[in-house]
């Protein structure tokens, strides 16, 4: 549990690092901190997964991956409806949302 915690830490340093170059790299600083929250997603995504394969009973992590399941559906059915501005809105806050629910799952079963 210590790895995933530690993965987890890195995984969320890793767009504040690269914000923090912003006086050196300026814009470019923050739209690749922006797009490195793809990877922190990717990397939290397989945390939850790995955290589903060792404990599949445990009702918190289904429904983190349920989330993630549910998140990825209305952003596939918001593309072939040609993107609503309702669901637009309703998925912007949802990465955040799944980020800090997981981050304080792993914290909280140290």
């Amino acid at each position: 549990m210590k790895a995933l915690k530690n993965m987890n830490t890195l995984a969320l340093a890793i767009p504040f690092a690269i914000a923090i170059t912003f006086p050196i790299f300026k814009e470019g600083a923050l739209i690749f901190a922006l797009l490195s929250t793809m990877v922190t997603g990717f990397i939290q995504v397989c945390i939850g997964i790995k955290m589903l394969i060792d404990n599949p009973k445990e009702k918190n992590i289904q429904f983190y991956i349920s989330g993630v399941i549910v998140f990825f559906g209305v952003w596939f059915v918001n593309h072939l409806i040609g993107y609503n501005d309702f669901l637009n809105y309703i998925l912007l806050p949802i990465p955040l949302i799944l980020a800090i629910y997981l981050s304080l799952l792993i914290y909280k079963k140290q």
